[in-house]
This record gives structure tokens, C-alpha cells and sequence, in this order.
């Protein structure tokens, strides 16, 4: 889910942040140490144990992180222009070949969730191209660093809670690997909608993002729980195009989902 992180919702917030938070933002690496030391008692306040703090307390900052969410320049390009970057004829083609080769998987999830299969392909093909690149930055660090920084931290308290919580929970671990927002597995969940709407796909009683079949069960999860309504068009102007800005934010994002998907289910 990149810019996804502006489909945050305020329920998220109220979800996953503790009362008060207090801790002091920074613009630097300057000032991180102490910003963990309030944060910590914030995250104990919001439920998260032992092995969260721990976790916290170990954290770096990511200048990494930062450098990558100054520089986004793809979603102020144009829909061709876009798509064109980020591969969307590939990604119908490699679909298309997906969804043939397992019928059984997509069937299931639309079933249980009302989701065609073209979305959920076009997303899965958009984040990680299927899977094949998911990122290479730690996950707690890449959240921690946007929870301290000054430009959006309410953005991004919830989900380094919802991080602290997820290793509480053995879901994921302080080197756990994802992109350079702290995006995780197969479909990028950000680590409180992860925890939220993380469901075990595969039914070995786990959430792992990184395993496809829960991975994708997520995001079919995820666009139902916004509003999905089953059976309708997703189509700009329509209740489900809604749905897909809960996705992402960048209208060049939605236009290329519903065209995508649009072309694979077809």
C-alpha cells in the first residue's frame, strides 16, 4: 500500500495510538535516542509488551527512509505516463497468466470477500511486481523513523504501534524486511493495517504477509472492510473506485487498478 500511507484513516489512529501522545518530533537523526525514551512510555500506555519495547529501544534512525519519501516523484506523472513506469500492460499479461494457472485461489477469496480476482492480481502485480521485489529496508526502523519525523508523525504512530505489537505477537520480527515505509509482504500492508486486517489465508493458524495466499486474503479483507460491495462495478464513479482510493490515494494509482483489473477479469 508507493505514497500509500496517505489512505490512513482516522480509525487507525484511534485504533492503535495511545492518549496523549507527547513525544518530541525531529527533522534529524539528532534528538532520536530521547524520542524512543517518550515513545516508549506511549507504546506501553497503547498495550504493547515486553518484546515491543525491546524492539523500540533497539531501533535506528533511516536516513534511507527519509531520502525516499522527499524523492516520490511517480505520482505526479501523468496516467500514460505512469503506467508506463510502472509496467501496467506487463502486469495485465503476468494476470492474466495467474489467475488461469490458479482459478481455485481467486475463486476462493472473491467468495469469501466479494473481490474479483482482477483487483487483487492488479494489486499484487502494482506493489511487489507478484511478489518478486518486496522491499529491502527494515520495517521497524523505516516506521520509527516516520513516527519521529516532523512531517506527518500522527500518520505514523498507529503503525509503528501496530509494529511493536506485531512482534509482541511473534507476526513479524525486529529484522523483519519490507520497502521504505515500513510496507510489508506481498501487497505492502503498512504494519497497523497489517495488524488489523492481516488474515491467515493459507489456514496454518499464522498471519504472514509474506506467504502469498495470507497476503492476498489481507487485501481482499482490506477493500471489504472499507465498503466493497460485491458484485458491483469498480469503475471510476462508482461505490467500489471509492474503495480502491482507501487503497491509495493517488488518482493515477485507482485509474490504473480499475483498468488493470478490468482487462484481467475479462
Amino acid at each position: 500500500m508507493h505514497s500509500r500511507f496517505a489512505f490512513l484513516a482516522v480509525a487507525a489512529v484511534l485504533a492503535f495510538a495511545g492518549p496523549g501522545l507527547a513525544a518530541q518530533c525531529g527533522k534529524s537523526a539528532a534528538g532520536f535516542d530521547a524520542w524512543k525514551q517518550d515513545f516508549a512510555q506511549e507504546a506501553a500506555r497503547a498495550g504493547v509488551g515486553k518484546r515491543g519495547l525491546s524492539a523500540l529501544a533497539g531501533t535506528q534512525y533511516s536516513q534511507a527512509t527519509i531520502n525516499a519519501d522527499r524523492g516520490q516523484k511517480s505520482f505526479k506523472l501523468s496516467y500514460d505516463q505512469f503506467c508506463q513506469k510502472r509496467g501496467c500492460n506487463v502486469i495485465v499479461s503476468q494476470g492474466k497468466k495467474r489467475k488461469a494457472q490458479n482459478p481455485g485461489l481467486y475463486d476462493s477469496l472473491e467468495r469469501s470477500y466479494g473481490v474479483p480476482a482482477g483487483v487483487i492480481i492488479a494489486i499484487h502485480g502494482m506493489e511487489t511486481g507478484f511478489g518478486k521485489f518486496m522491499g529491502n529496508s527494515n520495517v521497524l526502523n523505516a516506521t520509527a523513523t516516520l513516527a519521529y519525523d516532523c512531517r506527518r508523525p500522527q500518520m505514523f504512530e498507529p503503525h509503528l504501534i501496530g509494529a511493536l505489537k506485531m512482534i509482541d505477537k511473534g507476526m513479524m520480527s525486529p529484522g523483519s524486511v519490507g520497502a521504505k515505509h515500513g510496507e510489508l509482504g506481498h501487497t505492502q500492508f503498512l504494519p497497523g493495517n497489517a495488524l488489523r486486517y492481516g488474515r491467515d489465508g493459507n489456514g496454518d493458524g499464522r498471519v504472514d504477509l509474506n506467504n502469498m495466499s495470507d497476503a492476498l486474503a489481507s487485501t481482499a479483507n482490506y477493500l471489504r472492510s472499507k465498503g466493497w460491495a460485491p458484485g458491483q462495478s469498480y469503475q471510476p464513479g462508482s461505490r467500489n473506485f471509492n474503495v480502491l482510493k482507501e487503497w491509495n490515494a493517488a488518482s493515477v494509482y485507482q485509474k490504473s487498478l480499475a483498468a488493470m483489473g478490468a482487462q484481467i477479469d475479462g
